[in-house]
């Protein structure tokens, strides 16, 4: 697998690098070591594509969005990553990384959830691998996605609420470092995002670039050229969008489009708007942009998604929009629910509120007609059901 250009020595630009406890530099080493012989290895390859093949479902379709091309006078492609096993792109990479925990000699899986998504994902590769699963959520986001809190325990996995902070994906992050620091040898992280430590970010979108090999030969067959105009993403850490972006971040024709999370407006004290608000410093062992007061202390993040309330942004996002390689939009609460309940509508397709702020840019940017846009639907809906009944409640 090739890596990102930008990429050297666990940063992109001034962004990333591997800011760790002392007692977790023997894990963090051994994975920069072998992770990447290990998954160029003929061996690793065949059985990941295989598993993403026979078990995940994969290629995912890239579906032309008729009566949404027609509303915005352009041509919309879906990339359908809510058609993948679990329901979102996040197998992608829990199927490559517990290879890589299996190969390292690890029986004991750890991982952090937001949305719930990635513990399903982390769940459900431990389950098809019988190795023991511990998943860290918050305490607010196990009560708003708490059909995927059922669906972890069912697949065996042990969830543990955070209960500090904001209780939320922040929080859940910060008890699974805890726990890797007082279980350094046995236990493997598995991150569910482009953050963290390096390598992590670079070997999570490694495993998430599948987004776009496929897009290239999808794009060719339905339009004879493999490369769009714009590319929209939502980025919270930012692994969809990093899958979606990376056979194309070398390619000037491309313009790569990021929606993150405004909450109730960039203006407010209710946002996760990290790329507009974010200043430079460190998170989860990360250089990168973050929201932070003036004495470093980190600002908490809202979004009525729980996959995009995260108070900073991966290295290879910040990235980007330091050296304005991608667009920024920053997407409200209200635009991100217009947006899913258009293409419920129009397409019947129900997305997840996190793949809604993708959609939204389509009402932040005027594209022409002749043009070819690709939305990453980074999930489905089904998790965030209550949400939108709720919101159709006030509705009605």
């Amino acid at each position: 697998m090739k890596k990102i250009t930008a990429y050297e020595n666990g940063f992109y630009g001034k962004f990333g690098g591997a800011y760790i406890p002392e007692l977790l530099y023997a894990n963090v080493a051994e994975l920069e070591k072998n992770y990447q012989t290990i998954i160029d290895s003929d061996d690793f390859q065949k059985e990941f594509k295989e598993l993403l093949k026979d078990y995940v479902g994969r290629p995912t379709p890239l579906t032309y969005a008729k009566r949404l091309s027609a509303q915005y006078n352009t041509n919309i492609y879906l990339k359908r990553e809510d058609l993948n096993h679990t329901g979102a792109h996040k197998i992608n990479n829990t199927i490559g990384q517990i290879l890589l925990a299996k190969k390292l000699g690890k029986k004991r899986i750890i991982a952090e959830t937001g949305a719930g998504q990635h513990g399903v994902a982390t769940a459900t590769v431990c389950a098809l691998m019988d190795l023991e699963c511990f998943v860290y959520m918050g305490e607010v986001d196990i009560a708003r996605q708490a059909p995927n809190v059922s669906r972890m325990k069912m697949l065996g996995a042990t969830v543990i609420p955070a209960t500090s902070g904001s209780k939320t994906l922040k929080d859940a992050t910060n008890e699974a470092i805890r726990d890797w620091i007082n279980h350094p040898t046995d236990t493997y992280y598995l991150i569910g995002s482009v953050v963290g430590p390096a390598p992590y970010p670079e070997m999570v979108a490694q495993f998430q670039s599948i987004i776009s090999e496929e897009m290239k030969w999808q794009l060719k067959e339905k339009t004879g050229s493999e490369t769009p105009d714009h590319i929209i993403a939502c980025v919270g850490g930012g692994s969809n969008a990093a899958g979606a972006f990376y056979h194309y971040l070398d390619n000037n024709n491309v313009t790569l489009h990021i929606a993150e999370a405004s909450g109730m407006g960039i203006d407010t004290n209710q946002t996760a708007a990290t790329g507009v608000l974010g200043t430079f410093g460190i998170i989860h062992g990360s250089k990168t942009l973050l929201m932070q007061d003036d004495n470093g202390q980190i600002i908490e993040p809202y979004s009525i998604s729980a996959g995009l309330d995260y108070p900073g942004i991966g290295p290879l996002h910040a990235y980007l929009i330091d050296n304005k390689l991608a667009t920024l939009h920053s997407i409200t609460d209200k635009e991100a629910l217009t947006a899913a309940f258009n293409i419920t509508k129009r397409e019947g397709i129900l997305p997840a509120l996190e793949s809604s702020h993708a959609l939204a840019v389509l009402d932040k940017h005027t594209f022409k007609p002749n043009e070819s846009v690709v939305i990453n639907l980074s999930g489905r809906g089904d998790k965030d059901l209550a949400t939108y009944i709720e919101r159709m409640k006030r509705i009605d």
